[in-house]
């Protein structure tokens, strides 16, 4: 099978819990995403996509809440990027720092959605296609876009190497969330990478082994 060169990834580790945002570009088609806006993380995609001269047409939230959407009003500002999110985080996006589960030192910039990702929905951007799983239990509206044909997984919060998201914080349910994972993640090929919003890489296969809140 041809490969398409022309797509890169971005990612990025920022703001104060080292939260994982990603640019996927096609430079063909002249035009990227960002998966999840950490804060001080603009900077950085906007210079990306000056390099590789693509412009950012949208910004797809994960869940909205705050360490991952801190800066998403910034890079729309910049971009007029387009933001998605599901409707059930909708609500956390207009005041932020009324969601945070300790109060902030700093105040964060709100913003809204432009249109809404539902489970079974997919998105396209140039040669990269992802289907959109809903896997709710860290948060209400929790989304995953998965690649498959480069088996590729952008899981947000919902699954980590050898952990998994939070669930007591607002909109958290661990039975919820650890059904989500076994049939929105587990049915994935094993060798799908995992490219969370915490920490490091990993593969489906890997946590259906050894994941210790999975087994």
């Amino acid at each position: 099978m041809h490969q398409n060169t022309s797509l890169k990834i971005f990612p990025i580790e920022a703001g104060p819990v080292a939260t994982y945002g990603y640019m996927v570009s096609d430079g063909e088609a002249g035009i990227a995403a960002v998966i999840d806006v950490p804060l001080g993380s603009a900077e950085y995609f906007l210079e990306n996509a000056q390099k590789e001269n693509v412009t950012i047409t949208h910004i797809l939230l994960t869940h909205s809440h705050w360490d991952h959407t801190g800066d998403a009003a910034k890079l729309q500002q910049a971009t007029s990027a387009k933001i998605l999110v599901h409707p059930d985080d909708e609500y956390r996006m207009a005041e932020p720092n009324k969601h945070t589960s300790i109060p902030l030192p700093f105040v964060l910039e709100g913003c809204k959605a432009d249109g809404y990702l539902r489970g079974g929905d997919s998105f396209s951007l140039g040669a990269w296609q992802f289907e959109v799983r809903h896997t709710p239990g860290h948060t209400e509206g929790g989304i995953c876009f998965i690649d498959h044909e480069r088996n590729l997984a952008f899981v947000g919060d919902t699954l980590f190497q050898g952990s998994i998201g939070r669930t007591d914080l607002a909109g958290g349910d661990m039975p919820t969330l650890l059904n989500a994972i076994r049939t929105q993640l587990f049915t994935l090929s094993d060798d799908v990478i995992v490219l969370p919003g915490h920490g490091e890489r990993t593969r489906i296969g890997i946590e259906k082994r050894t994941n210790p809140f999975l087994m």
